[in-house]
């Protein structure tokens, strides 16, 4: 298949895969007339790319993927390298979220501060008040 019917079916455009192909993620394939050559298996490369982007990953972090896939693997996860990139992945991931849960205490915790003040607030302003020694008149 050509460029314009791979970037349709992958949901993708020329421009990416002529980009992916710059970085050696898609084969430089030519016909003998000079236009570029795709088969499923470029198809199959390329849907990997994509999942593992929207899970994440950088496009480098995709490579053993696509390289697993091509050495003829039935999964791009089937490889010793592949599995090393989950793994950095899951690490990455587990970094995240115990960042995201020590920001998420320290919101919660400036929350009920907030909201205590604002109480507080509120009962004082609804308070009677009392104006002692307040203005003198004059005589």
């Amino acid at each position: 298949m050509r460029i314009g019917e791979l970037a349709d079916r992958a949901g993708t455009t020329t421009r990416t895969l002529r980009y992916y192909e710059s970085r050696g993620l898609l084969p430089a394939r030519r016909g003998g007339n000079g236009y570029r050559t795709y088969d499923e298996a470029d198809l199959r490369a390329l849907q990997q790319i994509r999942t593992l982007q929207d899970f994440g990953f950088d496009l480098e972090e995709t490579r053993p993927f696509v390289e697993c896939l091509r050495a003829g693997h039935p999964e791009g996860d089937s490889c010793p390298a592949s599995l090393a990139v989950y793994r950095s992945k899951l690490s990455e991931l587990d970094a995240l979220i115990d960042e995201l849960t020590a920001v998420r205490a320290t919101v919660g915790a400036q929350l009920e501060r907030a909201e205590r003040a604002v109480t507080q607030l509120a009962a004082q302003e609804a308070a009677p008040r009392c104006e002692l020694g307040g203005r003198h008149k004059e005589e």
